[in-house]
This record gives structure tokens, sequence and C-alpha cells, in this order.
């Protein structure tokens, strides 16, 4: 049975670039994308747009969304969110749950949005990294099934793309996995395993980060 799952972070986020817009802004913990990032997402897309994807999914923060969305336009393809891509909800880096936009705000701004479906699972907060990495397992072993002839693009944040990876590929640490921003992770199945043909790649970026930053 051939398939092919990519999975992405989400670009360069404006809160990253400035620090000061955490002070000011109603939703502190779900910044929108940087200037930088939005060039990153177009990079994404043009590296991804022969490559056959049937299926985008995303975390349902801003910042997921525009990355997948952008793809999504550029692939025309429809996008679907999962709670399950979401961010860690670390109560270490969040004081309380995260307030996000609204599933009509979303899909006002997003047209590339599945109208039939709206934002899938349920967040949990708070929750461990061992929590996180499960869940993120989880629901891409649950996407895979669900769709098991055709390929997908699965966007999430740092901590849910080390849970992506290790929840399909036997084997595979969070110490393992390249989560940079707007890398590119290759998985492909092989009979009943999956293999990692792409570890966190950004060989289609033109500006990339010198250190992974997960907050």
């Amino acid at each position: 049975m051939a398939q092919t799952i990519w999975i992405a972070r989400h670009a360069n986020r404006l809160d990253f670039v400035n620090p000061e817009w955490f002070n000011t802004a109603d939703r502190r913990y779900d910044p929108p994308l940087s200037d930088d990032g939005l060039v990153q997402v177009q990079e994404l897309a043009d590296r991804l747009k022969s490559e056959g994807i049937s299926r985008i999914f995303a975390s349902p923060f801003l910042r997921t969304v525009q990355t997948a969305h952008g793809v999504a336009e550029v692939l025309n393809l429809p996008l679907r969110l999962h709670w399950g891509l979401g961010e860690w909800l670390n109560p270490e880096w969040m004081t309380q749950m995260p307030e996000i936009r609204s599933w009509s705000e979303l899909a006002a701004e997003f047209p590339h949005l599945d109208p039939e479906v709206p934002i899938e699972g349920e967040p949990g907060y708070p929750e461990t990294e061992a929590q996180c990495f499960a869940r993120a397992g989880e629901t891409i072993r649950t996407l895979v099934n669900r769709f098991p002839d055709e390929d997908l693009l699965l966007v999430g944040h740092g901590a849910s793309v080390l849970g992506m990876a290790m929840g399909l590929v036997d084997g595979v640490t969070g110490a393992d996995v390249n989560a940079s921003l707007c890398a590119l992770v290759k998985v492909v199945r092989n009979g009943d395993r999956f293999i990692m043909e792409l570890n966190g790649d950004t060989s289609h970026l033109s500006s990339r980060e010198s250190r992974i930053r997960f907050n």
C-alpha cells in the first residue's frame, strides 16, 4: 500500500520577531505569522505543489491555519482543522487554556476551510509533554487509517510535529526529529511500516532559523 505523509511545522510567528506583541495582544497565545513567515508559506506551497497531496489538516491555532491555508490555496484543496495537531498546552508557557479564533471567524477569513467539517477533537489543558506527544501520535494514526489510499499534509507545532513523527515511525524519539520552522518531515508507508525519508527538510526556504525555538 503506497502512501506518503508530509508533516510540517508552521512558519515563523510574529511574537518570535517582535516579542513585545505578546504584551498587548488580545489572544496572547495565538500569534499570527510574521512577514517573513508569510514568505516561508509560499515557499512551502511551491515545494509541495507537485507532490500529489490530496488532503490537508492543521492545528486550529492561527499560525498553523495561515501556513496550511497558503498551501491549500496553491494546491486548490480544502483544509480541515484538528485539535489533536495543536500546540503543546504547557502550563509553564500558558497560564490558562489559550483563546483562539472561533470557527466562524476562521471560516470567514480562510475560504479553503472545509465548511462541512468543523474543528475536530477537543483540547486538554493542561498537558504534559508526554501527553502532547501521545495525542499527536494518536491523531496522525487515526487520519492515516481514515484515508489509507491518500497522501496527506499535516501542519502542526514543534511538539506536535515530534509527536506525529514518533506516532508513525517505529523507534523514533523526539530528539531524533528536526522540527524547525516550516520544515518538512516526509514519511512513506512501506508495507505495514512507515519510513522517514526526510527529517526536517528546509531546502525550500530562503531564510532558516539559526536555532530551533519551541516557545
